[in-house]
């Protein structure tokens, strides 16, 4: 490979690509590295020192039984987690079909019509949903009223989200709020309320509606199959976490949050939307709707910067739905309502009267503070965990993994001797009158056949079979890092010992999470050179928007509250100017030259303009363009001068590890895609963590948390997700990866991957041109390859690429990012360079097929390329007219006849999809009809 770019080691490629002016002077320090076979012990190990106790705090979260043949088949299946966000629609029906399964889902149990396909979690989901009802209500809403019977943590994020939008947020009680008093845009209301009751919402929700507020109802999922839902209740919002729903508790993530919605709001929703619409045979066929409506496109007029789905969480609570089917259901929701009731009357009968009369799975006792701790010592002694509400009150949480032997040990913890007495349990009871749900759910077919294990599994397999991974061949996602999910990186995530701890128990019970974050943190920092490290930001996104209210708290700190103006390169990924917009920032974007590069005049003139006000600048290093920078020192000098600080978004990390680092190019806060340099894998489109590192003067404002004390910095910004270390079980991945690989590995990881984007960039560029290089002709870890003169003389586009590659058993790279018309390609450290020749054949075949059509020999419309990809049911139709063969079509090239991944379906006709939007399972005879034929 060196060979090929006349170059005779890694030290000169590296040379000749990374600026000698931000080199790293020494090696990364690392603690020693452990093989697979260590690195599974020391994670027993820490498992262990983690104290499982039975969990009744509840709080959002809840102990589950995942089914497993879910686990093993989804969860720990790479063919699942590997895959990427399903942009190529044609090779990811199997995923976009769970996700609907997961929407209609939702939709069926909140009683709403439009559901999306998840969001990161509770907290945030109703932090969405504030920014949603304001941009709905209008810019004049000032005032958001949270229900004090909310979680506690949902109302920190909710806080946090609403500062910078000079959003006043109005806690209290829902049953005293005088809306003529304080005039809101929109409500918060927790359903049941964090600490039990089951409240009917009816008349407040009238109230609110004639006072021209909308209403947003954070409402538990299974409680939803006994109680009326949100939609029945007048809510034009339901959101919460289907966590409950087989996904584990992992310390607090990754857990999917629904979000839906009224159908007038359809296009307010945040997040992604998965919708049925036909193939090119007019067959159907599922794609993600309604692109053009996405928040990171509209970049600084987003009212979010969401872009991602927690997609492996949705599809595993989907799945749970359509494992248990809506009796099973049913069955689990009246037995914790059942024990809880049980619970309740075996606490009268104790002298501690529960708080309310109403429950669904949530009993709270009012005492005394003595009582209360001895109680909770009780159960600390039991190796119970109960939730402790403010000095004088203890609340218990009950959930399907519960029995009744567990009420007795909740019980005794009370009274000693205490039993439960289940002759006292009545189905339902607990649901005050008037809200027992009559509605009828989960009624599709999908939902109603496959509760046998048998049945489940090949359903599953099926599904699994329609998705490319990379389980069948590199994924070259430029600026998306898809690269090895070590299977030794993924077994941790599901031993007990981390999967069933509940995110708010007691510090010394997380002993060996605490290791594993320390030793994260130390080597986060190291990696990037800088002090503080918050690992709390679930998603890049969320990495993004701490990052510059970390960066806000210091001007306000310093007296500058008032600079406010964000300088965004042209260039910049779409989640950087909404990311600055949900900040409370002025976006100012700032031009690049010819090559890519940011205009340093530009920079310096839009600096010294904005001068008094000037905020940060967020950077993506190497650049959007794929190329190292070389004046990037002098671009953060500018930007300091100025009174700014630099904010660098890590997407491009994979190119910087071991070589330079963030903290040594004069950036202030970078954001680190552990899902995309650090190996958590994209599952699907998500899950994903985004931690951020920041340099001294900007540590002590790092994230706190409202639960959970000791966290973030002493003058934190407050929570920016709702559990206190993100999606913790998933942090152990790139924990994991970065004991084995020790700080050579990943140096020598970082040299491979230059040399590989390099290496196809150079097979590459006779046949496509390669639109951006660094001064001595290299590139960084990624290229751009221009297809815009093709279109001019064969008709072809960059999706026509994209598609035909399909047929060559590949996943396009990313489409006509960051500029429109090209294919942006990142092959990874991953792959060798057998695959690597593999994809560049196939690419340089593609190009001779273009030529075909220049030459004439194939027309401009109906050739290989439009027609891409091809079924199996069209290469085997009885008619055949197209104007090449059915081998070409099929097995384009020699590898393609062992190993060929055949599209379930034709291109996908987004438009009409578009035009007729339908984003629930459509009715089964819409399937079951005789499918129409493919033809020549």
């Amino acid at each position: 490979m060196l060979k090929t770019l006349g170059l005779g080691s890694l030290d000169e490629l590296v040379d000749s690509t990374v600026p000698k002016s931000i080199r790293m002077g020494r090696p990364l320090e690392m603690p020693p590295v452990l093989s697979e076979s260590q690195l599974l012990e020391k994670a027993r190990e820490l498992a262990s020192k983690n104290r499982l106790v039975r969990s009744f705090i509840g709080t959002g979260y809840s102990d589950c039984v995942t089914p497993p043949v879910i686990l093993r088949n989804i969860l720990e299946n790479p063919g699942w987690y590997t895959a990427y966000t399903p942009y190529q629609a044609e090779i990811a029906q199997g995923r976009l079909e769970a996700l609907l399964n997961y929407q209609t889902m939702v939709g069926d149990l909140t009683g709403l019509p439009i559901a999306n396909a998840s969001l990161l979690d509770e907290g945030t989901a109703a932090a969405e949903a504030m920014t949603m009802l304001r941009h709905i209500h209008g810019k004049d809403g000032k005032t958001f009223f949270a229900s004090e019977g909310c979680h506690p943590q949902t109302i920190d994020v909710v806080r946090t989200r609403a500062k910078p939008l000079g959003i006043e947020i109005a806690v209290g009680d829902h049953r005293t709020f005088d809306f003529a008093k304080t005039p809101v845009f929109g409500v918060l209301l927790q359903y049941p309320a964090t600490d039990g009751p089951v409240h009917d919402y009816r008349a407040f929700i009238q109230k609110a509606h004639e006072a021209g507020a909308l209403v947003a109802m954070a409402a538990d999922l299974l409680a939803l199959a006994v109680l009326v839902p949100p939609g029945e209740l007048g809510a034009d919002v339901a959101l919460g976490s289907s966590q409950r729903f087989g996904v584990p508790l992992g310390y607090g993530g990754p857990h999917a949050a629904y979000f839906a919605a009224k159908q007038e709001h359809v296009r307010s929703l945040p997040g992604r939307i998965i919708g049925v619409s036909q193939d090119s045979h007019g067959n159907p066929a599922l794609r993600m709707a309604l692109g053009t409506r996405e928040q990171h496109i509209r970049r600084e007029k987003a009212t979010s910067n969401i872009c991602t789905a927690q997609v492996l969480l949705a599809v595993i609570a989907g799945s749970y739905a359509v494992y248990h089917g809506p009796k099973g259901i049913r069955a689990i929701a009246e037995r914790v309502q059942a024990l809880t009731g049980l619970l309740a009357e075996g606490l009268k009968r104790s002298g501690f009267k529960p708080a309310y009369d109403s429950w669904f799975d949530t009993v709270r006792v009012d005492t005394s503070p003595e009582e209360a701790r001895r109680i909770l010592a009780a159960a600390d002694a039991k190796g119970l965990g109960f939730r402790r509400i403010g000095e004088r009150a203890v609340g218990v949480s009950l959930d399907e993994t519960h029995s009744v032997a567990d009420v007795d040990d909740v019980l005794s913890c009370f009274r000693e001797g205490l039993t439960a007495d289940p002759s006292n349990a009545k189905t339902g009871s607990g649901t005050p009158k008037g809200l027992e749900r009559t509605s009828a759910y989960l009624t599709h077919p999908v939902f109603n056949k496959h509760h046998s294990e048998t049945e489940m599994l090949r359903y599953l397999r099926l599904l699994e079979s329609r998705d490319l991974s990379l389980t069948h061949s590199m994924i070259p996602l430029g600026s998306c890092t898809m690269k090895l999910n070590a299977t030794a990186e993924m077994m941790p995530v599901t031993m007990p010992g981390f999967g069933r701890l509940h995110p708010f128990a007691p510090r010394a019970q997380a002993e060996g999470y605490k290791v594993m974050f320390d030793e994260l943190e130390k080597a986060l920092a190291e990696i990037t050179g800088f002090p503080g490290i918050s690992l709390q930001p679930n998603a890049g996104s969320q990495g993004e928007y701490a990052g510059l209210l970390v960066i806000r708290k210091y001007q306000e700190t310093r007296g500058q509250g008032h600079r406010s103006v964000c300088l965004i390169p042209e260039s910049a990924h779409g989640t950087n100017p909404a990311s600055a917009a949900m900040a409370g920032m002025k976006v100012v974007v700032v031009k690049c030259d010819d090559n890519g590069n940011i205009d340093i005049a530009d920079l310096e003139a839009k600096a010294k303009l904005h001068a008094k006000d000037l905020c940060a600048l967020m950077v993506t290093y190497p650049s959007t363009h794929g190329v190292f920078e070389e004046d990037i020192k002098k671009i953060c000098s500018i930007v300091h001068e100025f009174g700014g600080q630099v904010y660098m978004d890590g997407a491009n990390m994979n190119a910087q590890v071991g070589l330079t680092r963030p903290g040594d190019i004069g950036a202030d806060v970078c954001h680190l895609n552990l899902h995309k340099t650090f190996v958590i894998p994209h599952g699907g489109g998500g899950p994903g963590m985004g931690p951020i590192g920041v340099a001294a003067h900007l540590s002590k404002f790092l994230p706190k948390h409202p639960v959970v004390a000791g966290v973030g910095g002493d003058d934190g910004i407050g929570a920016i997700s709702a559990a206190p270390w993100g999606s913790a079980s998933i942090l152990l991945i790139s924990w994991a990866y970065i004991r084995m690989m020790g700080g050579q590995g990943l140096t020598d990881a970082t040299r491979v991957a230059i040399l590989n984007a390099n290496y196809i960039a150079k097979r590459l560029d006779p046949h496509f041109p390669v639109l951006y290089k660094g001064k001595q002709g290299f590139v960084a870890h990624e290229c751009i390859v221009d297809l815009r003169p093709l279109k001019k003389t064969s008709g072809v586009e960059a999706e026509d690429v994209a598609k035909r590659l399909m047929d060559y058993g590949f996943h396009s790279p990313t489409l006509s990012f960051p500029v429109a018309g090209t294919l942006m390609i990142e092959p990874t450290e991953s792959e060798t360079k057998e695959e690597l020749d593999r994809f560049c054949d196939a690419m340089i075949a593609i190009r001779n097929e273009i030529r075909e059509v220049e030459e004439g020999k194939q027309p401009k419309e109906g050739n290989l390329l439009k027609n891409a990809p091809h079924t199996a049911a069209a290469v085997i139709a009885d008619a055949w007219t197209r104007p090449y063969s059915r081998e070409r079509a099929a097995f384009p090239a020699p590898w393609v006849r062992t190993r060929k991944f055949w599209p379930s379906v034709g291109r996908v006709n987004n438009a009409f999809g578009d035009r007729n939007l339908v984003c629930s399972c459509p009715p089964i005879d819409d399937y079951r009809d005789e499918p129409k034929r493919a033809t020549g």
